[in-house]
């Protein structure tokens, strides 16, 4: 077995190495003067089962699009020297969000993402809460591997429910199936029942509206759940949908923090009384201010455990045990 983080992502790779009880495999990365790059393993592949971890979150050093290319060339040569298996680990997988066509002439860019991953010859994946689990298995051909939100943040959304009652909330209608899981595992961690709620949202050119609540939250604790923030736009307007329900308390919760412009505000926000969210995406460019009212979960252990049980054999739904 081989274990390789490129780059832009060695600080969580470094993370699921340790976890594994074992070091990064080493490679090379070099740029070139015009922007273009290379990557090559610096130790022998052929005949290996080899795990290549890459997020493929935007930042200020490098877009999403530079990532996923990096990604692609690298597997691409892991496939032209050998390797007998090639696993992509994702923290962050982009573009989920544009799963199916909802306007004349639109993208389906799960399934494009799907199959460039597929032409270099990757053999499974792993990631951690896509926009859509559904749409991530029927995009793609190979076997993927999806750890639910749910695994990653029921314990830390267990220890902040408090004593009172709790209701999982949904943002919008799309992250239904989602909010019902969480509630399932938390309830089962607290052994009293937790309630569920959704929000109504429409989203059109970029542009959000609705904000009709649909369950009761009032004197609750509301435990938002989301699969990442982005700008905060949508998690806002859920807090002041629940604060003017009667919650006691809102909570966001998210496996990707994006924090894209504009988040700091969604941060700041007086309606959340916590912000957590997986450790998967770092966000040096907020404010000190802003970082103080999130609350990070290690995801590194879950994607360990997953190598672990792709090399062993076993069934990855056993992955919900750590939740």
């Amino acid at each position: 077995m081989k274990l390789f983080a490129l780059n832009a992502s060695r600080e969580f790779g470094e993370r699921v190495a340790a976890a594994l009880g074992r070091p990064l495999d080493a490679h090379e990365e070099r740029e070139f003067e015009d922007g273009e790059h290379k990557a090559r393993s610096l130790v022998a592949v052929r005949g290996e089962a080899v795990y290549v971890l890459q997020s493929l979150h935007g930042d200020a050093q490098a877009s999403g699009d530079d990532k996923l290319v990096r990604l692609l060339f690298f597997c691409g040569a892991l496939r032209d020297h050998g390797a007998a298996r090639i696993t992509a680990l994702v923290p962050y997988l982009a573009y989920g969000r544009k799963e199916r066509q909802t306007k004349p002439f639109d993208p389906v860019s799960t399934r494009y993402l799907a199959q460039l991953v597929e032409a270099v010859g990757v053999d499974a994946l792993v990631t951690l809460e896509t926009h859509s689990v559904t749409a991530l298995q029927n995009a793609f051909r190979i076997p993927t591997v999806h750890i639910d939100a749910a695994v990653l943040l029921a314990r830390r959304a267990q220890s902040l429910a408090g004593e009172g009652p709790v209701v999982v909330v949904s943002p919008d209608p799309g992250g239904i199936k989602r909010a019902q899981l969480f509630g399932e595992l938390l309830q089962r961690r607290l052994g009293r029942p937790v309630g569920f709620a959704f929000i109504e949202k429409r989203r059109s050119a970029g542009k959000l509206s609705g904000s009709l609540l649909a369950g009761d939250v009032s004197g609750a604790t509301a435990l938002v759940i989301d699969d990442l923030i982005s700008t905060g736009g949508t998690l806002r307007r859920a807090a002041a949908t629940c604060v003017e329900g009667g919650a006691q308390r809102v909570i966001a919760l998210a496996a990707h923090g994006l924090f894209a412009p504009g988040a700091e505000q969604m941060l700041l926000d007086p309606a959340f009384a916590v912000v957590v969210v997986g450790d998967t995406v770092p966000a040096p460019h907020l404010s000190e201010s802003a970082r103080a009212r999130i609350t990070y979960e290690p995801a590194a252990l879950l994607f360990a455990r997953a190598v672990e049980c792709l090399e062993g054999g076993l069934a990855t739904t056993e992955l919900t045990a750590l939740g």
